[in-house]
Formats: structure tokens, C-alpha cells, sequence
């Protein structure tokens, strides 16, 4: 491998990852998610409630495949929706209790996660790592 493997590198660190947060939940008693599904459940818990169209954005899906996304969480119990006030073409969604109780777990698997993914790493070398992924990141948008 060379520099030029890396969005490879990267690609295979993603599925790892994915893989481990898998097996972890499925420690818990939760059930396969998506990593889009984790995103979802991860974004209500930041912002509390959320349009679709703005959790489409948020995730970067568009609109039909979030909705797909959507229902099988509302179909498992860790979100709901209700019509938006403002615009009632548009649905508003929740995280309910399970939701939040995934979130809470979620967290600490987060720190089991990158606890692993940085082990052997000084804090200079997270942050310059860190770093390094925002500029490449802002070359896409």
C-alpha cells in the first residue's frame, strides 16, 4: 500500500468500524442497523427534532431513501413523527424512549470505537489527524 490507496484505506476502516459498532449492539439486544439508521437515531439526538427534508441533508440521502430509513425505525420503535405545524405536507420526527435509551448506549460504544481506532495515538496526532480529514473533506463541498 502507498498514499494512493487511501480513499481504499479509508473505505475499509469505514466498514470495519461498522462492523465492530455491529457486534457491539448486537451485545446489547439491539438490532442490525444501517450505519444511515445510526445517523438518523444520532442526529435527533443532537438537534431533538427534525424535518424530513432537513434530516435527508443531514445524513446525505435524499428524500425517498431516508424515508425508507425512517419507517423501519418507526416500525422498531425508536422514532416517531407527527405533522409539522408549519407545513403539513412535511412530517416532524422524534426520537421516543427506546430511541434515546440506543443513544445513550450508542455513546458508549462511540467511546469503546474510538478508544480502538486511536489506541497507541497521541493527542498531538488525533488533532493533526483530525485535521487532515476536515481539509479533505472540504475538497468535496
Amino acid at each position: 500500500m502507498d498514499v494512493n490507496s487511501s480513499i481504499s484505506l479509508l473505505s475499509h476502516i469505514h466498514s470495519i468500524t461498522a462492523d465492530f459498532l455491529t457486534a457491539k449492539l448486537k451485545e446489547r439486544g439491539f438490532p442490525d442497523f444501517a450505519s444511515s439508521h445510526g445517523n438518523i437515531l444520532f442526529q435527533l439526538s443532537v438537534n431533538e427534532k427534525m424535518t424530513m427534508g432537513d434530516l435527508a441533508k443531514k445524513i446525505n440521502r435524499d428524500k425517498s431513501t431516508t424515508t425508507v430509513l425512517v419507517r423501519k425505525l418507526e416500525a422498531e420503535g425508536f422514532i416517531t413523527g407527527s405533522p409539522d405545524p408549519a407545513d403539513k405536507r412535511s412530517r416532524i420526527i422524534f426520537l421516543t424512549e427506546k430511541g434515546k435509551q440506543f443513544n445513550t448506549i450508542a455513546m458508549e460504544l462511540s467511546k469503546d470505537l474510538l478508544d480502538t481506532f486511536y489506541k497507541g495515538f497521541t493527542e498531538e496526532e488525533k488533532e493533526l489527524f483530525f485535521q487532515s480529514l476536515l481539509r479533505i473533506n472540504s475538497n468535496f463541498i
